[in-house]
């Protein structure tokens, strides 16, 4: 029924606004041609759609690119291949941005976070070196028949075109039983290729998938995905900054899924450079795996620095450890030098609040106390400290501002890299002080944007740099009660309130009550409130500390 709907929807759009609707078989696109596509037509896969070697893809802004969920072919489903040798110039703008959905969307934001795998996704294939025997692979799920899907070569200033201001909804459907298509997938793509404001969103394998080569990528966001956000493997050696991911409460695993060659000891292995993630997890009470803010393993090397790292249900950060005699590992790669993690804040995890809570450890490896990884934490500037966010919601509630806070010791300090490459800011995490997402993104056209900086005041920083905190109720959205947990620096008299949007007091749990310095842990009834958001605010003699908190029936 809701395929029927949104496809009559769909109709009324293109007959509305005077589209076009070209439907693209694999036939359709041969060697050697150039092919341009308009915002004046619709284009709908149909099926695995290959554009082969010499040929050059241009797709204005403002074009809208569909999957077909059934392709008349015979094929599992419908996704664009960009093959070696050949190049696509998806070149939008943040005001007519170049959207890669399923046919079911009616553009509107009908469909959902919960709306994946309706479609395959985008696979761009180059030539630069990958970490495989022979040098090259072929697209998991594809027949090893089929030569059009092999990547990888020796060329890693390679060329496939550009991506910019591009959205990709909706995908994510199987190849073949037990492979899906991640969201944006990069094999062997070179460092001649431009990669900068792409989203993938609801993707229902990884988001962004890298298997070698050395593209360079800014301004990414990998949005409610069900497998990974960010997935590199195969040595990949490319460059980014400004890379958001956020994970859904019921879905996902791993913010960095990061692996360094395939078998470990091919060379080269992984050893990307990243500045300026934000990568918020499933949230501490989430029902989905959410495993790891960072999966380190396989050999991978690289750098994460300047980052945020946030809202995590266990533990933080995890760097594969194996006995010396099993060969090489990521904890050897740290140990060299060749993997560094610096600069970073680490807040909110459900493991707990100190860095040997954060790291995971192995019992059998060379470290099994992971003391040389909380060292090198230690020693390189990362901080268990609240960068505050704006606003963490995981629902198009208008309330997610991944942005930080007036005042936040995170919005300055960082050390600026040298590289030509990244922009030289002095910030933590993916963004300063304007959401570069908004518009152009599913994110935006969805409603979860605040433009405001809503949920954490500026007086709540100076509270908590006197060593008041308190932390977000849990569960949150919550029903009939909620645990509230707070720390006091010294004795005080404490209340709390629960006041409406409107700041009307509705309960008063805690009324001026003498605490000792400490943490505290209460558990509040709000059956008697009706479902809605509200805010929690607690106020001692000096401070008042405010959370929002969302009760559901």
């Amino acid at each position: 029924m809701r395929k029927i709907y949104s496809l009559l929807l769909l109709l009324m759009l293109v007959c509305s606004a005077g589209y076009g609707q070209v439907i693209i078989q694999d036939g359709d696109l041969v060697e050697g041609q150039t092919y341009n596509w308009t915002k004046d037509n619709i284009y709908q896969l149909d099926g695995l759609v290959y554009l082969e070697s010499s040929s050059v893809l241009n797709i204005e802004a403002g074009t809208v690119i569909q999957g077909l969920e059934t392709p008349t072919n015979g094929d599992n489903t419908s996704a664009l291949i960009i093959t070696r040798g050949a190049q696509i110039n998806a070149i939008g703008t943040a005001e007519a941005p170049i959207i890669f959905t399923s046919e079911l969307d009616d553009l509107t934001g009908a469909l959902t976070a919960d709306d994946s795998g309706l479609w395959g996704g985008l696979i761009i294939l180059g030539n630069a070196t990958i970490a495989r025997p022979t040098g090259e692979d072929q697209v998991e799920g594809i027949s090893t028949l089929e030569p059009r899907a092999r990547f990888g070569g020796t060329n890693d200033d390679d060329d496939s075109g550009a991506l910019k201001y591009v959205s990709i909804r909706h995908g994510g459907a199987e190849l073949a039983p037990g492979n899906e298509i991640n969201g944006l997938t990069l094999g062997g793509v070179g460092r001649g290729t431009e990669i900068d404001y792409v989203e993938i969103f609801a993707n229902s394998d990884d988001g962004i998938e890298w298997f070698g080569g050395t593209v360079e990528c800014k301004h990414l966001i990998s949005a409610f995905c069900g497998d990974d956000g960010m997935d590199w493997d195969f040595g990949y050696r490319g460059k980014g900054q400004f890379w958001f991911v956020i994970m859904s409460s019921e879905f996902g695993n791993n913010a960095g899924e990061h692996d360094g060659a395939s078998p470990d000891g091919q060379a080269p292995f992984s050893k990307p450079t990243i500045y300026n993630a934000t990568y918020i997890g499933s949230g501490l009470n989430a029902n989905a795996d959410n495993e790891f803010a960072l999966m380190l393993r396989d050999n991978t090397g690289g750098t994460y620095a300047n980052s945020i790292f946030t809202s995590f249900k266990e533990k933080a950060i995890s760097v594969e450890d194996l006995p010396s005699a099993s060969g090489v590992d990521s904890y050897g790669n740290l140990l060299a030098g060749d993997l560094v993690i610096q600069n970073n804040y680490w807040w909110d995890f459900g493991a707990g609040s100190s860095l040997t809570d954060l790291v995971d450890t192995y019992a059998t490896g060379d470290d099994p106390t992971a003391a040389g990884v909380i060292a090198h934490l230690s020693n390189n500037a990362n901080k268990t400290e609240n960068p505050f966010l704006c606003g963490i919601s995981r629902e198009p509630d208008g309330q997610l501002n991944p942005g930080l806070a007036p005042g936040s010791a995170a919005g300055s300090g960082a050390p600026v890299p040298t590289d030509l490459f990244f922009d030289k800011v002095d910030y933590h995490g993916a963004f300063g002080a304007t959401n570069w997402a908004q518009n152009w993104t599913a994110l935006s056209l969805y409603g979860y944007f605040n433009e405001q900086c809503a949920t954490t005041a500026t007086e709540d920083l100076v509270a908590e740099a006197h060593g008041y905190v308190l932390q977000p109720n849990w569960p949150n959205p919550a029903v009939g009660q909620t645990t509230l947990s707070f720390t006091l620096p010294q004795a005080d008299r404490v209340s709390l309130f629960i006041r409406d949007l409107e700041g009307r007091q509705v309960a008063s749990p805690l009324s001026s009550a003498h605490l000792p310095a400490g943490q505290h842990t209460r558990e509040i009834s709000i059956g008697h409130l009706p479902a809605g958001t509200y805010y929690l605010s607690l106020e001692a003699q000096q401070v008042r500390l405010t959370r929002k908190m969302i009760i559901i029936e």
